[in-house]
């Protein structure tokens, strides 16, 4: 590149970028400003107001010593598998059945996307009349006449987060569908074509040949549900606010317990802190991905 072009590249698109401007300002002093803030105060002895104390790691011993996180990760963790193997397997696999151009598509796919219209809040309480063991599936199973049938994860302590991951997916499984299926119609007829002429078996076409070329759509949805996990606050408050006890408690029901309800900032904080680092470790690796590839084949 000349010298003379290299102005010329600067001040192409000039009033886009001065357009621009107030969104830069916003993210860098709101998001970046509130990010940083909170992490500096994460290491003081804020309780209701922030105040100046510095006490280093402590409030990072006390989260990690405290059997409330400890539990809250753990379920973070099993619903944040449940979610992503299971929506992106059940989202692929209706997908992969609309792809086959069936009849009442469109109805189908506006069935299936329906629940993500809808807030976790109204999900969650749905979600709570259904597993509700007086008048939801165990009721109706019982009245068919399996009177031992059981069926109640939002009462157990020890399955309470699945029954969480069940709502989880039937709001969140319609939005990867709709991506996947986007992906499927961008594949080639050829390569359906060619793959019939070699005598290759659809499942394994799917598996070899279509899944490898749609790594961008699946990454996507990968980011899409990782960021969805972390945040997840809504739906437990909704279903079981965080019980039986604290069974089904997770992350930002901590955060927002410590910071409005104990009146504890500092231990918010770190607790925010720890989420932040979380997501950090899911989109790092999707930016490498997604533009360090780029750069390098470019």
């Amino acid at each position: 590149m000349t010298q003379q072009s290299r102005p010329n590249q600067l001040f192409r698109n000039l009033h886009a970028k001065i357009a621009a401007i107030p969104m830069i300002l916003t993210a860098v002093v709101i998001f970046a400003g509130g990010t940083l803030w909170t992490i500096f105060y994460s290491f003081t002895d804020s309780g209701l107001l922030p105040r100046l104390q510095f006490v280093g790691l402590a409030q990072y011993d006390r989260l990690w010593s405290t059997p409330r996180w400890l539990i809250s990760i753990e379920n973070l963790f099993i619903y944040g598998l449940g979610m992503l193997v299971f929506s992106l397997v059940i989202g692929f696999v209706l997908a992969a059945l609309l792809d086959q151009k069936i009849r009442f598509e469109n109805t189908f796919r506006t069935i299936f996307l329906y629940p993500f219209a809808l807030s976790f809040i109204v999900t969650g309480l749905v979600w709570q009349w259904i597993l509700n063991p007086e008048f939801g599936i165990q009721r109706v199973i019982r009245s068919l006449g399996w009177e031992s049938f059981t069926f109640d994860p939002l009462y157990n302590p020890d399955i309470v987060i699945y029954g969480i991951l069940i709502a989880a997916l039937w709001q969140s499984t319609g939005l990867i569908m709709c991506l996947m299926l986007a992906g499927l119609r961008g594949i080639d007829e050829d390569i359906w074509k060619a793959s019939r002429i070699d005598g290759i078996p659809m499942w394994k076409t799917y598996l070899l040949i279509i899944v490898p070329m749609m790594k961008p759509v699946f990454i996507t949805a990968l980011v899409i549900i990782a960021t969805g996990i972390v945040r997840v606050y809504d739906l437990v408050v909704a279903q079981t606010s965080g019980g039986p006890g604290i069974a089904s408690e997770v992350p930002a029901k901590y955060v927002y317990d410590m910071m409005f309800s104990s009146q504890n900032l500092g231990q918010g904080f770190a607790a925010s802190t720890m989420m932040l680092l979380s997501v950090l470790i899911v989109v790092i690796p999707w930016a490498y991905l997604e533009f360090g590839g780029k750069k390098r084949h470019g």
